[in-house]
C-alpha cells in the first residue's frame, strides 16, 4: 500500500436529521397506549439481540454482542485491526437468523471496550476471549477469526486447548506468521510494518480513509467499484479504537509467530482465504498455516481480496453457516 501519498483532505460532513411531523398536524389524536391485555403474548421463538460488557481479571472492560437463540449452536467471532465486532454484522445476522447463537466482542483497545495503556498483544488478547467465553459459559464453539482475529483465535488454542471448542475456522488471517524472517522468507519486509506505524502516527484519521480505500477491499485493482459506505465504516470502526492501543496491535498482528499454536489444534477446521489479499498474502499464511493444521480444510476464494467479510459476504456466510452445521 502506498502509505506515503497522504494528503489531508478539505471536506465537510454531511449530517442528515430526520423530521417527524406531529401526529396533531396529520389531523389525527394519538392513539391510547396499550394495555397488558392487548399486547400480543411473548414468544418462546423470538431470537435475542442482546449486549454487554464485562471485566476482565485485569479490569479491562470487554464490550460483546450476543445475538441468537440461546440453544443454538455456539459462534464466536474475532475481528481484524483496527476494527471491532460491527466488522462481523452481516455473518452475525446470517448465522443469528439460521438458529445459531453469535457472540463477537471488541477486543480490548478497540470499539467500545476499554483503552488500556499496555496489555495489547496476543497473550492479553486470548485470555480476554477465554474469560468472555467463561462468563457466558459458552461450550463446543465454533470459532472463527479474521486476520488478527485469526492469530486470536490460534493464540487461544495454543493457550486455553480445545475443551470448549468443537470447530475452528480462519478467515483471511495472520497466522503463521506476517514478518519476513530468515526461516519465513515469505513474509512481508519489517518496513511494511513501519509505514503503517508511521502513518498512524503521522495521520491516523486519514490512514484510515487510504487503507480501505486501497488494497483491504481491492478497490485499487482495475474495474473495481469502490463502495464509500463500506470505507467509510471502516474508518468509523478504526477512529473508534484507541490510539495506543492500535499502535501496539501492529507488532501483535505482524511479529507474533503462530506456528506452535496451530500445531495444537485438534479439531475440524477451515481455512478461508482470498488468493488476491494484497495486506495478507496467501502463501505464508493460509497455505502455510494449512500445512500446520491437522484435519483442516482450505477454501480459497478467486480473485478476493482481504475483506470477504464485505466484499464476498454471501458465500462466506453460506460457506461459514454449512460449516458450522456440518
Amino acid at each position: 500500500m502506498d502509505l506515503q501519498r497522504r494528503q489531508l483532505m478539505l471536506a465537510g460532513t454531511a449530517l442528515a436529521g430526520a423530521a417527524f411531523l406531529p401526529l396533531s398536524a396529520c389531523g389525527r389524536t394519538e392513539p391510547p397506549a396499550p394495555t397488558a391485555s392487548s399486547l400480543p403474548p411473548p414468544s418462546s421463538t423470538v431470537e435475542r439481540t442482546t449486549m454487554g460488557l464485562f471485566t476482565t481479571k485485569d479490569d479491562v472492560q470487554i464490550y460483546f454482542k450476543d445475538w441468537g437463540p440461546k440453544d443454538g449452536p455456539v459462534v464466536t467471532l474475532s475481528h481484524g485491526w483496527p476494527l471491532n465486532a460491527d466488522s462481523w454484522e452481516s455473518q452475525m445476522y446470517h448465522l443469528a437468523a439460521n438458529g445459531c447463537r453469535v457472540i463477537a466482542h471488541d477486543r480490548r483497545g478497540h470499539g467500545r471496550s476499554s483503552q488500556p495503556w499496555d496489555g495489547n498483544d496476543m497473550d492479553h488478547y486470548a485470555d480476554d476471549l477465554a474469560q468472555l467465553i467463561e462468563h457466558l459459559d459458552l461450550k463446543e464453539i465454533a470459532m472463527f477469526g479474521f486476520s488478527t482475529g485469526g492469530g486470536e483465535v490460534a493464540r487461544y488454542i495454543g493457550r486455553h486447548g480445545t475443551k470448549r471448542v468443537k470447530k475452528a475456522g480462519l478467515v483471511s488471517a495472520v497466522p503463521p506468521l506476517m514478518l519476513k524472517t530468515d526461516a519465513n522468507p515469505g513474509g512481508l519486509p519489517m518496513d511494511v510494518f513501519d509505514g503503517i506505524r508511521a502513518g498512524l502516527l503521522a495521520n491516523r484519521a486519514q490512514l484510515f480513509k487510504d487503507i480501505p480505500s486501497g488494497p483491504f477491499f481491492g478497490y485499487n485493482r482495475p474495474g473495481a467499484k469502490p463502495s464509500q459506505g463500506v470505507i467509510d465504516a471502516w474508518w468509523l470502526q478504526g477512529m473508534m479504537g484507541g490510539h495506543k492501543n492500535t499502535y501496539d496491535s501492529i507488532k501483535a498482528f505482524s511479529e507474533t509467530d503462530f506456528t506452535e499454536d496451530l500445531k495444537k489444534f485438534d479439531v475440524p477446521t477451515i481455512i478461508i482465504h482470498g488468493d488476491d489479499d494484497q495486506v495478507v498474502p496467501i502463501d505464508a499464511a493460509a497455505r502455510a498455516s494449512a500445512t500446520l493444521v491437522k484435519n483442516s480444510q482450505l477454501v480459497v476464494y478467486p480473485r478476493a481480496p482481504h475483506g470477504i467479510t464485505d466484499t464476498h459476504k454471501d458465500k462466506l456466510n453460506a460457506d461459514m453457516l454449512a460449516f458450522v452445521k456440518s
